[in-house]
């Protein structure tokens, strides 16, 4: 093979495997950051998430960041999705919410419509 053949082999492999570790789950937004169930009443900026409870973990996941993304709706709503990522950091616990990762409506903007208010994801911890 050549070297430019081995290159693009190399970056599909490269993409494949990062696909594959990703981790379906579902998103949906909140607005009040503070206080919050790992770090009480210091805010931690608006790119943050809150952990449904198959993520909380006992606080295990506080402070560790993950990267979203939308792979689709959960409703009505049609294409949601912006294509793009968002990288979160993990700052509060959403017991008993109908979600995976609970995001600020800050970063559930990034990735789909608000409209939309619940979403399928993909979802992987740095």
């Amino acid at each position: 093979m050549e070297k430019p053949t081995l290159i693009i082999v190399f970056g599909m492999i490269a993409c494949l495997v990062s696909i594959a570790s990703a981790t379906a789950g579902i998103a949906t937004f909140y607005t009040n950051y503070v206080p919050s169930a790992c770090y009480g009443q210091q805010g931690m900026g608006n790119m943050v998430a809150a952990a449904g409870d198959t993520l909380w973990n006992n606080g295990a996941v506080c402070g560790k960041f993950f990267t979203v993304k939308c792979t689709g709706p959960r409703n009505p709503v049609p294409h949601p999705c912006t294509g793009k990522s968002v990288t979160v950091k993990m700052v509060d616990h959403c017991p008993g919410c109908p979600s995976t990762i609970d995001l600020s409506k800050e970063a559930f903007t990034q990735i789909a419509d608000p409209v939309a208010g619940i979403i399928n994801i993909d979802y992987q911890q740095n």
